[in-house]
């Protein structure tokens, strides 16, 4: 009896065992590829699977996004320049299934197809062109990883250049022409800032003498506005005061002999100048009827009538 109890014990331990055997974890990131005596079976996503011992067989798949590095190589440019190129690759898996049974060694596949296209892809540029256009080359290489491995299970996420390299010799001419296109940039803007600061240096000094000018054509006419009103107001006042003795002397009714007394007292202030010629307006009627008008005043004083004293001087 107790040889029966230890069998059952036995055989219960080596079911337990090979139970536990069968026992799998597919991570959340992986897939299950479920394999019955060598054939494919079905696809299993993650949690905790259990599988026949010995029968059947599962391989997991990572599915997420994987980097792969190309290692550096030489590359021809279409200028027969030798580059150093090399090159990372982001790819992740699409269906497990393809990329489990369709290739042996996706990495050294992928590589290998790499470095090929991208000798081709880098041939076809030359050195500058190369070195510039960094975006062209990583998306013709992308496009043609993912069509070649398409069938592999897989997408080509980005393909990105790390480096191009040229010769030694190459690298130190480009140096010097760079250090020559800065020289010339720098000389060019040299020039430009002087020829610049030269057209602003004429056009400020032209601006203060335009100022200059209109300045002083302002004060010239200012001058001219006064001179002109005082002129004017000299003038005017002039006017007024002749026009008062006009009418004064008007109202006044001056007698001839009053203005034969104050011609004379004219000729008296003439008289007294220090010129050596003098003259004086002819008006011999005018003077002949002042020089009557003052014999009459003198006889007038004498006490002799007017008209005896005319009749005399006849």
């Amino acid at each position: 009896m107790e040889a029966v109890v230890a069998l059952f014990i036995i055989i219960a331990l080596a079911l337990i065992l090979i139970a536990a055997l069968g026992i799998r974890i597919i991570r959340p990131y992986e897939r299950g590829l479920i394999e019955m005596l060598g054939r494919y079976q079905r696809t299993v996503d993650s949690g905790l699977r259990w599988i026949l011992p010995f029968v059947q067989r599962i391989s997991k798949v990572d599915m997420r996004e994987r980097v792969i590095d190309v290692p550096p190589q030489e590359v021809i440019t279409k200028d027969n320049v030798v580059v150093t190129v090399d090159a990372v690759i982001f790819f992740e898996a699409t269906d497990p299934v393809k990329l489990k049974y369709n290739v042996g060694n996706f990495q050294l596949a992928v590589t290998k197809l790499a470095q090929t296209n991208l000798r081709n892809v880098v041939g076809d540029l030359d050195l500058d062109s190369a070195l510039t256009s960094r975006e062209l080359i990583n998306g013709k290489l992308r496009q043609i990883l993912d069509d070649a491995t398409d069938k592999w299970g897989t997408r080509v996420v980005r393909v990105e250049i790390q480096r191009i390299e040229p010769p030694p010799d190459v690298t130190e001419a480009m140096h010097r022409q760079m250090k020559a296109e800065r020289d010339r940039r720098a000389i060019v803007t040299e020039a430009e800032g002087d020829k610049r600061s030269a057209i602003l240096r004429s056009e400020g000094l032209k601006q203060s003498q335009v100022l200059e000018a209109e300045g002083e054509a302002e004060a010239l006419m200012r001058v001219a506005d006064g001179e002109r009103y005082q002129k004017e107001t000299v003038a005017q006042g002039e006017a007024n005061a002749i026009e008062l003795v006009f009418n004064a002397i008007h109202a006044g009714d001056p007698t001839p002999d009053l203005i034969a007394i104050r011609y004379l007292e004219a000729l008296q202030g003439v008289a007294d100048g220090q010129a050596t010629k003098i003259f004086l307006p002819l008006d011999t009627s005018g003077f002949t009827n002042a020089v009557a008008s003052l014999s009459e005043i003198a006889r007038a004083g004498q006490g002799e009538p007017a008209s005896r004293q005319i009749e005399d001087g006849e």
